[in-house]
């Protein structure tokens, strides 16, 4: 099978960037939490390869440790979208028509009338600001995104020939939807997720950016563009770097989300 020139180089953009991002959890060339003013705001050299910021922090190594962070809170995020907002798609297309198809719908779009950022404003009010909370506001806003999904998917599949018979076996709905929906829908599903990861990641970045995300002294790439509007004409590298570093991965993944899905589609396929 032939993979599509996108999702090569989507794959190989998001494996450099992990592959750093990874190497941080056993080696970075200088601790991110320890401060150095007499050193702050250096140019590159052989000690700092990126420069250091406004702290005396080696850049570089806030790069890798931040990029940590985002990823982390853009995966557990999604990971809540796909536990619960999967399993709600499914039983409403398993109940098409009923009254838990509407309740599971409605609530959707209650959701959707209220991005991750407001729904973030709202969970910060009460509980204060924190990754936790980022993790809450953008998981609760892909609930609904994993559950439209898997529904408009399912209910195609239920009018097949292989479902009819299986319901004609005596089969339960539910049943018939783990053992006969999901695998097929699953493909469908891996794209949507790697879109919603890369959204995760922008998401986390903005809430981080206006100060409802991670907190000091824990960096992220959203935090560290914060900080850098106050030198944005001394050293403009501070906003610069963290933000190529967030316009790269989300690139990467939003390019091996179209190439997943050339790969993955069997029309796309047939067409070709």
């Amino acid at each position: 099978m032939k993979w599509p020139v996108q999702l090569k180089l989507g794959a190989f953009i998001t494996v450099f960037f992990i592959a750093i991002i990874a190497l941080s959890f056993f080696w970075t060339p200088h601790d991110v939490t320890i401060l150095n003013i007499p050193e702050k705001l250096q140019p590159s050299s052989s000690k700092y390869l990126l420069g250091s910021d406004h702290l005396g922090r080696d850049i570089l190594s806030m790069l890798m440790v931040g990029g940590r962070t985002s990823i982390a809170v853009a995966l557990i995020a999604v990971s809540i979208g796909v536990i619960i907002g999967v399993p709600l798609g499914l039983l409403a297309a398993a109940t098409r028509g009923s009254l838990i198809d509407e309740i599971t719908m409605r609530s959707n779009d209650l959701i959707f009338a209220f991005p991750s950022l407001v729904i973030a404003i709202l969970i910060t009010a009460v509980y204060g600001p924190s990754a936790s909370n980022a993790i809450i506001a953008i998981g609760i806003f892909n609930i609904p995104v994993f559950a439209r999904v898997s529904r408009g998917a399912a209910l195609s599949l239920w009018t097949l020939d292989y479902v009819l018979a299986a319901r004609t076996f005596g089969k339960k709905s539910m049943r018939i939807s783990i053992e006969h929906i999901l695998p097929n829908i699953i493909n469908l599903l891996i794209v949507q997720g790697t879109i919603q990861f890369s959204l995760g990641i922008l998401a986390e970045a903005g809430l981080s950016y206006i100060g409802l995300g991670v907190q000091p002294p824990t960096p992220s790439w959203g935090r560290m563009l914060a900080d850098a509007q106050t030198f944005i004409y001394s050293s403009p590298r501070l906003a610069f770097l963290p933000g190529m570093a967030i316009v790269m991965m989300v690139l990467g993944l939003n390019l091996m989300g179209d190439g997943l899905r050339d790969l993955l589609d069997p029309r796309i396929r047939r067409g070709r």
